[in-house]
């Protein structure tokens, strides 16, 4: 039994100016409008500028849930970043963000790795250590600027993704019935090969044969990962429900990972889920990845859609193929 709860004190996004509609896209590849609704739900999706990145974005999250948190930077005690868009291999993002903020502090600072089930490991582990007392404060980011990895001759992916960035500070709270209370963590490492970006590590190091080949651009099976995902989060948010006798009328909303829409309605409709109670933001964004689950929190609290005394759950699957689930007592 954890001696602390793990509350969300604060939570922020951000979100690039630049907008690429799927009007945009027609101009690019085979494409159209009405398809890309259809199959995705998605109208339009946010860039990151030349000046923009990664460390950038998760910046401007990361200050908006500190305001919010009411809480200065130097309290916090451990910085996680979630990212398959790092700034660079090494250092990690953490740590320029550790920079960033001005944290005078020598605190710990690493990057997550789970590609879009990200925020959600990455609030996994800092409830460990908010749990155990370790820790008072612990900032999770979860921020991406997957324009950079997306390549816009491939019609089957370059429709699906964006970029931005969401925060949430991770504070004790002495009753350990609030917060977190419940979480999953899940791995299908043989699926691996059915989303990735083939070259750029220790495998297939970065060549002039690596980028002609267009080997640094994400690879996806949409088909595989479609199915995946559909079976994946119906089971996620059953067993979500279950760690914490819930029912789809005790849940004031789900936020899920805004991968796909008809990928959403097929999971909340099967756990018996109305619309008005799942968070919905993807004809907006797009995919964030590790961003999409935080952008979509922070926007449903600003929103009022959720508030304290509420039972959220939270669900993500992506790359690894990973998957993960956090039930929350706000």
């Amino acid at each position: 039994m954890p001696r602390f709860g793990a509350v969300l004190s604060g939570t922020g996004s951000f979100l690039p100016e630049r907008r690429l509609t799927n009007g945009d896209l027609e101009k690019l590849v085979d494409t159209n409008n009405e398809w890309i609704i259809q199959r995705t739900g998605i109208h339009e999706r946010r860039l990151a500028g030349p000046s923009e990145s990664t460390a950038t974005l998760a910046l401007e999250a990361a200050r908006r849930a500190l305001d919010a948190a009411r809480l200065p930077a130097e309290q916090i005690d451990l910085i996680i970043v979630a990212t398959l868009t790092p700034e660079m291999p090494t250092p990690s993002t953490a740590c320029m963000l550790h920079h960033l903020l001005g944290i005078q502090r020598p605190i710990g600072a690493f990057d997550m790795g789970a590609a879009c089930s990200g925020f959600l490991y990455a609030l996994a582990t800092a409830t460990q250590f908010i749990g155990s007392g370790s820790y008072r404060h612990v900032l999770v980011v979860g921020a991406e600027t997957l324009s950079r990895v997306v390549d816009y001759t491939d019609r089957g992916t370059c429709i699906l993704f964006g970029d931005g960035a969401g925060a949430a500070v991770v504070s004790a709270c002495d009753n350990p019935q609030r917060g977190v209370r419940a979480f999953e963590l899940g791995a299908k490492g043989d699926g691996g090969t059915l989303l990735s970006i083939p070259a750029g590590g220790s495998r297939v190091p970065a060549s002039a044969v690596s980028v002609e080949n267009r080997l640094h651009y994400l690879k996806m099976n949409g088909r595989e990962v479609y199915k995946f995902a559909v079976h994946q989060m119906t089971m996620s948010l059953q067993r979500a429900m279950e760690a914490c006798s819930l029912t789809s009328q005790s849940v004031r909303l789900v936020v899920p990972h805004q991968v796909n829409l008809r990928i959403i309605n097929s999971a909340t409709e099967k756990m018996g889920f109305p619309r008005d109670k799942v968070f919905i933001n993807i004809d907006r964004y797009g995919n964030t990845s590790a961003a999409s689950v935080p952008i979509a929190l922070d926007e449903a609290i600003r929103q009022g859609r959720c508030g304290p005394g509420d039972w959220i759950i939270m669900v993500a699957f992506g790359a690894g193929l990973t998957w993960a689930s956090a039930t929350l007592h706000l």
